[in-house]
């Protein structure tokens, strides 16, 4: 591992105002914030990343690390960890497709140390972005290339790529979060903004190594969920090569508002498919109105992958992701709500 400064600031305005002073001198771009640690530690020792100055958030868990319900919405602070939250009675019984995606993710081990806001940034798993003796990754070094597009692709997107990057978004919470219309709480130098989740994350277009719309120094503090009728019939399903610690190959988060087995409000978030978290919202539309059939199901699930775009090695991903939708629907229907 390279050497770096470090500093653990005691205080949000703390942290603010040495942002405010690394970005005066130029030197943001080198720097990188540190809260779990469980992707950025990783990617050092990989020397993918080689911040010249990391800040320690740690501290500031205690201003943004808890779980709060109100009348009109779940509020995440987004240093609470995964573990924490995946097992928290409010979550469990009101949301439960948020405690699933925690559950089903990483390790043990990682879920009681990964933040919550790490873990909608965490980086991509394309093994052509993690080894650096790859030379072209467009995500790592721009203007490189792409070796996965002619490279071993199975793992890749179907949704979302474009000419220069098909790199699949790797987390299971963020779709939790698409899918229950949540918002976005920021902090940052320049002030506080809210933004909705379904704008954090960017396709990679032509700019793949710009992944997300959080401006420079910017912080999650929060993560907003508004209560609503779909929340409570709600999961998360994922397919993987194994049941145990590892990444998805389709998942699936469903929440539905049904009225006598007719769709009120459907609402579709599709992982392991594609470069960003994936909104299936013509799919949501082609449900409205419709009795929660079989039929209706697999018809959704046709319309969800009409765009997808297949690689030499991931074609079985667009048949395997609307198989997993068509289950995740079903299932959502016959939960039992009390």
């Amino acid at each position: 591992m390279r050497p770096f400064q470090y500093s653990r600031p005691s205080s949000t305005p703390e942290a603010m105002l040495e942002v405010r002073n690394i970005l005066a001198a130029g030197s943001l771009s080198s720097a990188s914030f540190l809260a779990g640690g469980t992707t950025l530690l990783d990617l050092m020792k990989l020397d993918v990343v080689r911040p010249d100055r990391i800040i320690d958030l740690g501290a500031l868990a205690s201003e943004f690390g808890a779980v709060r319900r109100d009348g009109s919405s779940l509020r995440l602070g987004a240093f609470a960890k995964m573990a924490e939250v995946a097992a928290h009675p409010d979550v469990t019984a009101e949301y439960p497709v948020i405690a699933e995606s925690l559950r089903l993710a990483a390790s043990a081990q990682l879920r009681n140390m990964a933040s919550l806001g790490g873990n909608v940034l965490q980086r991509t798993r394309c093994a052509y972005f993690r080894n650096p003796s790859w030379e072209a990754c467009n995500k790592r070094t721009p203007g490189s290339g792409c070796a996965a597009r002619d490279g071993a692709n199975r793992m890749h997107a179907v949704l979302g790529t474009s000419e220069d990057c098909i790199a699949t978004y790797p987390g299971d919470f963020a779709q939790a979060l698409l899918a229950l219309d949540a918002s976005v709480a920021i902090i940052g130098p320049r002030g506080n903004r809210t933004i909705a989740f379904a704008s954090l994350h960017r396709r990679p277009d032509a700019t793949p190594h710009v992944e997300t719309s959080l401006e420079p120094g910017e912080i999650i503090a929060e993560f907003i969920v508004p209560a609503a009728a779909w929340t409570r019939r709600s999961l998360y399903l994922k397919i993987r090569d194994r049941q145990s610690y590892e990444f998805a190959v389709a998942s699936v988060a469903v929440g539905l508002d049904l009225d006598d087995g007719m769709v009120r409000e459907a609402r579709i978030a599709l992982g392991g498919l594609a470069t960003v978290p994936w909104r299936a919202q013509e799919a949501e539309d082609a449900l409205q109105g419709r009795p929660l059939t079989e039929e209706a199901a697999r018809a959704a699930a046709l319309v969800a992958f009409r765009g997808a775009v297949r690689q030499s090695h991931n074609a079985f991903k667009i048949t395997i992701g609307q198989a997993a939708l068509v289950r995740a629907l079903l299932q959502a229907a016959s939960m039992e709500i009390r």
